[in-house]
């Protein structure tokens, strides 16, 4: 399919497939992270000491309703990039970021197993659906003639959505809650 400019247009399983994939991956966090850092917690602080005691209290307390609601704002802002790129035909700048996001999140959470040797919440899903999605839609955008190109300062900007996107949807959350997540997980 072409669009006006003569461009092969982009369909919604690109720039729909964003919000779907992300689904997938998020489902894995909602049902792995309460319990998972119920259980892990204790041997991560004595494993890496070096790391702040207030960044572990917190780690330990986004349990329950927090953490769902966590999941629910950051679904707006991937939902409202999905809407951008699909109005766009994959040109838009926030949905091409977030897509990089995405994909970049994702060797994070192998990163952060490796880190552990073992699993971490979402890293079953990041090497069978955030990655390989994150490389297919960006294939399909390349070929369309509307992937912007990628430069190291372009990764480093969608890491710092990504990290500015989770922690906006944490502070939403918290302030969603009333901070009760570590109470009823």
């Amino acid at each position: 399919m072409r669009n006006a400019s003569g461009d092969e247009a982009v369909g919604g399983a690109v720039t729909w497939g964003l919000l779907a994939a992300w689904a997938l991956h998020d489902l894995e966090e909602l049902a792995t992270v309460p319990g998972w850092w119920r259980r892990h917690l204790p041997g991560l602080r004595e494993r890496y000491p070096a790391v702040p005691e207030a960044v572990w209290r917190r780690a330990g307390a986004v349990e329950g309703r927090e953490f769902a609601a966590a999941v629910g704002a950051m679904a707006a802002v991937v939902a409202s990039a999905s809407v951008a790129g699909r109005l766009t035909g994959g040109r838009s700048a926030a949905y091409q970021t977030a897509l990089d996001a995405f994909g970049l999140h994702g060797l994070v959470h192998l990163a952060q197993a490796g880190l552990v040797r073992g699993y971490t919440p979402g890293s079953a899903t990041s090497p069978l659906v955030v990655v390989p999605f994150t490389l297919w839609a960006r294939g399909r955008l390349r070929r369309a003639g509307v992937l912007r190109a990628t430069r190291p300062r372009d990764l480093a900007v969608a890491l710092g959505f990504a990290g500015a996107a989770t922690v906006a949807a944490h502070v939403v959350a918290r302030r969603l809650t009333g901070g009760r997540g570590a109470t009823d997980g």
